[in-house]
């Protein structure tokens, strides 16, 4: 079955159109498919149209046929995820358009972690906050986290029953995967919390952003200043470019050092908390722009996870552009580089969907 599926993001919408696990074709379109015809991009043959859509609340969770009065509930959740949500859309109403007739397949960053339990999502906060706002940790990254699960499972012969995947880019997560369930994850009601970022803080005493307010900053400035202008970023005050800081550590300055250093200490405390979740760990996954590219990141991440038995043959690490088993000293815990591969994992949902 041949899938287009679109990938909407803030500069442009990545298309890959995929016939089962094979990458038929890939290329980059305006965000929203705006100001184009779509017609000409999409390639005659296509049985459907899969388009990832970040936040599916709790309304969403498994991939929906975008039928009915599927779109209206969704623009309705909307204000959950108010940079991601309206772009995916207005990339549906184009289709649409375009393709009355073809199948469009939603594809929820959310849902793979809807197997949360209540002890991991619920915040304790006064109950009101729960009960009138929905307030609880839904997790993202959910198509990355799911692809890397089954990939792993593909390239050590079997499904690891605890697995700890990493994906790793401009923003980032961890997941707790047991038995290729979600079982615990780092981001929580927004994408902002959980680990250091590009350019998110992650996760911050929540007293700090009092005390900004307090100071006269609004909630707008608190926001950006979190989301956009933190993490990686703010710290070393050099970029968001994990390239541009690390050749500034290597060159000595010690911004771009305490950066890494800092990103490095909460992966490796995120990796065990994820860990305690599971009650062990058979694998452990780097995925993502910045997890499949740092050898220096596996090192000394699985370094610092030595006493549960995380540990890396140094002498023999190499970047491949492969997925790969990463080379251990003991081989009882896996350690894997995967690329991430969100459109093959929206082609499952919307194959098996159909």
């Amino acid at each position: 079955m041949l899938i287009a599926c679109l990938n909407p993001g803030s500069s442009s919408t990545k298309l890959s159109v995929v016939d089962g696990d094979v990458t038929v074709s890939q290329s980059s379109i305006a965000p929203d498919g705006a100001n184009m015809d779509l017609s000409t991009v999409l390639p005659e043959g296509i049985s459907a149209a899969a388009i990832r859509v970040v936040h599916g609340g709790m309304e969403f969770r498994e991939p929906t046929l975008v039928q009915g009065d599927v779109l209206a509930r969704l623009r309705k959740l909307s204000w959950l995820a108010p940079l991601h949500n309206p772009a995916a859309l207005r990339l549906i109403d184009r289709l649409r358009e375009t393709r009355p007739d073809l199948p469009l397949v939603a594809c929820f960053d959310t849902a793979f972690h809807a197997t949360l339990a209540a002890e991991a999502y619920t915040y304790p906060v006064p109950r009101s906050w729960t009960q009138d706002w929905g307030l609880r940790r839904f997790g993202f990254h959910g198509l990355s986290h799911a692809y890397a699960s089954r990939r792993a499972g593909q390239l050590l012969g079997r499904r690891p029953g605890r697995l700890v995947t990493c994906h790793l880019g401009a923003g980032a997560s961890l997941c707790a995967v047991r038995d290729g369930r979600s079982v615990d994850t780092t981001m929580g009601f927004t994408p902002m919390d959980g680990l250091m970022m590009a350019t998110r803080s992650g996760s911050v005493d929540p007293g700090l952003i009092l005390f900004a307010l307090r100071q006269g900053l609004s909630a707008e400035a608190i926001e950006r200043g979190l989301d956009r202008e933190s993490g990686i970023l703010g710290v070393s005050g050099i970029s968001s470019d994990f390239r541009q800081v690390v050749a500034a550590s290597d060159d000595g300055d010690p911004s771009a050092r305490l950066a890494l250093n800092i990103y490095r200490h909460r992966l490796a405390q995120g990796i065990a908390a994820m860990v305690t979740s599971l009650g062990g760990i058979d694998a452990l996954v780097f995925t993502g722009g910045v997890g499949e590219n740092l050898p220096h990141l596996w090192e000394r991440t699985c370094a610092a996870l030595a006493f549960i038995g995380v540990g890396l043959d140094t002498g023999q690490l190499a970047v491949d552009s492969l997925d790969q088993r990463l080379p251990t000293v003991d081989r009882t815990i896996a350690v894997l580089v995967i690329h991430a591969r969100e459109d093959l994992e929206m082609a499952r949902q919307a194959s098996s969907l159909l």
